[in-house]
């Protein structure tokens, strides 16, 4: 029995879909079948029930899915613990985060906590939503800075991982301003705006998304582009080509001077937190040393 079999059945237990569950382990869907296959085999077992509709584990999947996790956890923690027994993880610091929290976030924290740099390396990963947790749920990273919102969901166990809410933000529409300082795409109007949308594979779109969908007053959109990056996006906005939501970490200096304006009032923003994930046992003396530094700042 391989380790990468037990990461591939906890991926498909988690997404619920073998296409989705290849895409995130970096493998093509047959082959991440025929490992699933493996898996079953040695467990003597069906793991997996893959009728029709979203997949499903059988009672003995179900049985098993807690045991994968908890040996997961267990080898991770075992390859931490050796690694800081060789003065490994001494000093390096691995955070797993999004594109987006890495350029914003990340970047005011170095600012404001630039002497760990001087001390320690400071590895920073950026994956997907669900690609983050996994590398946490793994030992392959110290911490995650993830997204929190009630349309987003992180499965973290409580008793291996605790987190600190470490920063809000929202999801504001904006737009290029004209001359006069006003939204070249204002939602107010009754025609169908421009639409720079987020991919679903991002949590930003998914917040979007879910927003619009409750939103009693919800605005007449146009999609006109679909990006899987809130940088591109940004972009996008500034030349014109239509409205997007942006993170207003992100999109603050250029609304203060001019160059974006709001494009909604604040109904149509989306609030989110963001939050700071380590597993509960004891890191490395910088990673440690992060943490302190985080939770003081």
């Amino acid at each position: 029995m391989q380790a990468k079999w037990l990461e591939d059945f906890v991926a498909l237990a988690q997404e619920r879909s073998f296409t989705r569950a290849a895409e995130l382990r970096h493998v093509t869907h047959p082959a991440f079948g025929r490992r699933i296959r493996a898996l079953e085999a040695w467990a003597g077992t069906a793991l997996v029930d893959a009728g029709a509709g979203p997949v499903r584990l059988t009672a003995a999947g179900e049985a098993f899915r807690d045991t994968a996790e908890q040996l997961l956890r267990t080898l991770a923690q075992s390859q931490a613990e050796l690694r800081a027994l060789g003065g490994q993880q001494a000093h390096s610091i691995t955070l797993a985060t999004g594109r987006t929290l890495a350029r914003t976030m990340v970047a005011d924290w170095l600012a404001r906590c630039s002497g760990v740099l001087q001390t320690a390396e400071l590895r920073i990963l950026t994956r997907s939503l669900e690609e983050t947790v996994l590398m946490l749920q793994r030992g392959q990273a110290s911490f995650a800075l993830l997204y929190h919102h009630a349309a987003l969901a992180v499965r973290l166990d409580a008793r291996q991982f605790s987190h600190l809410t470490v920063a809000s933000d929202k999801l504001v529409p904006v737009s290029r301003a004209d001359a006069q300082g006003r939204a070249l795409h204002d939602l107010s109007t009754q025609a169908a705006v421009p639409y720079l949308a987020y991919s679903q594979s991002l949590a930003l779109g998914r917040l979007v998304q879910d927003h619009l969908s409750q939103h009693p007053l919800a605005p007449r959109l146009r999609r006109c582009m679909d990006s899987d990056s809130a940088d591109a996006n940004y972009e996008y906005v500034r030349k014109g080509l239509g409205l997007g939501w942006m993170p207003w970490s992100m999109v603050r200096a250029d609304c203060l001077s001019g160059e974006l304006a709001p494009a909604a009032d604040a109904s149509l923003e989306v609030h989110f937190d963001v939050r700071l994930y380590r597993p509960k046992r004891h890191l490395g003396q910088a990673a440690e040393q992060f943490w302190r530094d985080i939770t003081r700042a």
